[in-house]
């Protein structure tokens, strides 16, 4: 089982484009069906589907979040169709095996007042680096990056009218994303003073990323994930903000807007059209908080009788 995981691994590493969280999540979901496995008596290359599902029912007993669950099952999934394709196994046993169903949670979203007043933290909270945070809010929201996507770009890949750019999203996809006049100007007042910190590192800096560290060097994605913890302190928005709750304010003002779901889609490199729908839903519950707000019936006032 070891030998064929790695295989499977190298293959989704090689071939499939797989980012190093994703492969890490492969591996430990593979490594605890393997473990299972073993304990079991059960030969992985060999099991039934009935085992596969007494497995993931033990992960659903064990009180484990349903998506880990799903995406366990996913990963046994993706590894016996890999094993089928190699003609290492006659079938794929977890075929007829469904996800188990999660309740669906929508995503965190800053509405439009709100995102501009975020945007407009690292002018007056003085707090960390003005130019450079401000730049790399913007430039997120406005184009829907990813926060790999974000610390990945680089300055090559920007237009020199600091208009578009180019990236490259889950999978090695490569896409072109556009920055809003406010993004743009952003970047554009960021560059000397990213010029200038290069400068002071020296031999050490690394010219390539476009959003670096104070010492020069590219930023992260825990230091990306700190400078917005450290705003959302700051903001007294009482939301939970964090670099994806950019992406998904992007996504929904779009669609709010009336922008069609498939150029949405498109937009943010989703592979599926049912990943980009569920901001269609942010949009259902922000009109039910209007229709509750506006209409007479909308709600119930304390003391009040009912009308029929």
């Amino acid at each position: 089982m070891e030998t064929a995981m790695n295989g499977y691994l190298s293959y989704l590493d090689s071939v499939r484009g797989c980012s190093k969280r994703t492969l890490e999540a492969y591996s430990n979901d593979l490594t605890r069906y393997a473990n299972y496995c073993a304990n079991h008596g059960i030969s992985p290359e060999k099991a039934s589907p009935y085992e596969v599902q007494k497995f993931i029912a033990d992960l659903t007993a064990e009180n484990m979040a349903g998506t880990s669950v799903n995406r366990c099952l996913s990963s046994i999934r993706g590894f016996y169709r890999w094993q089928v394709r190699l003609n290492k196994r006659a079938d794929n046993p977890c075929t007829a095996l469904r996800n188990v169903k999660t309740p669906v949670k929508l995503p965190s979203v800053l509405w439009e007042k709100e995102m501009a007043s975020f945007a407009a933290l690292p002018e007056t909270a003085g707090i960390l680096w003005p130019e450079r945070d401000k730049a790399l809010i913007l430039t997120m929201y406005s184009a829907g990056l990813r926060i790999s996507e974000l610390v990945s770009l680089s300055t090559e890949n920007i237009s020199p009218t600091l208009d578009e750019a180019r990236i490259t999203g889950k999978g090695g996809k490569e896409r072109y994303v556009f920055f809003s006049d406010e993004a743009k100007a952003a970047i554009a007042e960021y560059l000397p003073a990213r010029a200038s910190r290069l400068a002071m590192a020296g031999k050490t800096a690394k010219k390539g990323s476009l959003f670096i560290s104070r010492k020069g060097q590219p930023i992260s994605v825990p230091g990306v994930r700190w400078i917005i913890s450290r705003y959302a302190q700051q903001s007294g928005l009482g939301k939970n903000i964090h670099p994806h709750a950019l992406r998904h304010s992007f996504a929904t003002h779009l669609v709010n807007s009336g922008c069609d779901v498939r150029i949405v889609q498109e937009m943010l490199g989703h592979s599926s059209l049912s990943t980009t729908q569920r901001y269609t839903h942010v949009n259902l519950e922000n009109l039910k908080k209007v229709y509750a707000k506006a209409h007479p019936h909308g709600t119930k006032k304390k003391g009040a009788k009912n009308a029929i």
